[in-house]
C-alpha cells in the first residue's frame, strides 16, 4: 500500500528507504508520476525550507531530507521524461565558482529548486566564468546562482557577473550569490541581483523571479 502523505512525511524526516518504498508502490499502483511529485515531493521540499528558515532544521537535517528526496525522485524522474506531463516552473543554471570544490550549499539549493519543479542545470563546482556564459548562452535560463565558501574564490562571482555583461547576456537573468563569505554588501558591489543568506531563502528568491519573468 502507498500513502502520498507518509510520502511526504518520509522526505521532510528523511527516510530514504521509505520515501523510495512508498513511490514504488504509488507507481505500481498506476499513480501519475507527476501526481505523486506534485502531491508529496514538492510539499516536502518546500517545508523543509520552511524549517530551515524557522532554525528548525540545519544543514545536517536538510542533507538527510535531500538524499530521501533524491531516493524517490530517482525513480520519477525518467518516468516523467518520457511522459513530457510536467510543465517545468523555470530553469536556472548553478555552480559553485572556478578554484573552490565545495559544493554542500549549492547541491541544497538545485535539491530545493528541484522541488520546487524549476529545471536545473547544474555547473558543479570549480565552474569558470567561460562556463557560466556558455550555459546561459545553451539554455536560456532565468535565473543563474553562485557560491563560493573561500574569500579567495569569491572574487570569481564579480568575473561571472562580467563576463555575462561582455557577452551581452547579463539583462536576459537575475543573478544571485551565496555562500559563508558572502553578503548583501558584496552583492552590491559585483552587481548580483540577489543574496541568499541559506539555501532556503535563496530557492524561495528564484521562484519569486521565475513567477515575474512569467508575468512579463
Amino acid at each position: 500500500m502507498f500513502d502520498l502523505e507518509a510520502l511526504k512525511a518520509a522526505v521532510v524526516d528523511g527516510e530514504a528507504t521509505q520515501a523510495r518504498q512508498i513511490t514504488e508502490a504509488a507507481v505500481q499502483a498506476g499513480v501519475a508520476p507527476d501526481s505523486i511529485f506534485s502531491i508529496a515531493l514538492a510539499p516536502a521540499m518546500e517545508e523543509v525550507g520552511r524549517r530551515m528558515q524557522r532554525n528548525e532544521y540545519y544543514i545536517p537535517e536538510v542533507l538527510i531530507s535531500a538524499k530521501a528526496m533524491k531516493a524517490a525522485s530517482e525513480i520519477l524522474k525518467p518516468l516523467i521524461a518520457q511522459s513530457g506531463s510536467v510543465q517545468r516552473k523555470g530553469k536556472a543554471v548553478m555552480g559553485t565558482v572556478k578554484g573552490d570544490l565545495h559544493d554542500i550549499g549549492k547541491n541544497l539549493v538545485v535539491m530545493m529548486l528541484e522541488g520546487a519543479g524549476m529545471e536545473v542545470v547544474d555547473l558543479g563546482s570549480d565552474a569558470s566564468p567561460e562556463r557560466f556564459v556558455e550555459a546561459v548562452k545553451q539554455h536560456q535560463p532565468e535565473v543563474v546562482g553562485m557560491s563560493a565558501l573561500l574569500t579567495t574564490t569569491m572574487l570569481q562571482m564579480g568575473k561571472v557577473v562580467q563576463a555575462l555583461d561582455a557577452a551581452g547576456l547579463r539583462q536576459s537573468v537575475k543573478i544571485m550569490i551565496g555562500g559563508a563569505p558572502v553578503n548583501e554588501k558584496y552583492r552590491q558591489e559585483i552587481g548580483a541581483d540577489g543574496f541568499g543568506a541559506d539555501a532556503a531563502a535563496a530557492a524561495e528568491m528564484a521562484k519569486v523571479w521565475v513567477a515575474q519573468a512569467g508575468e512579463r
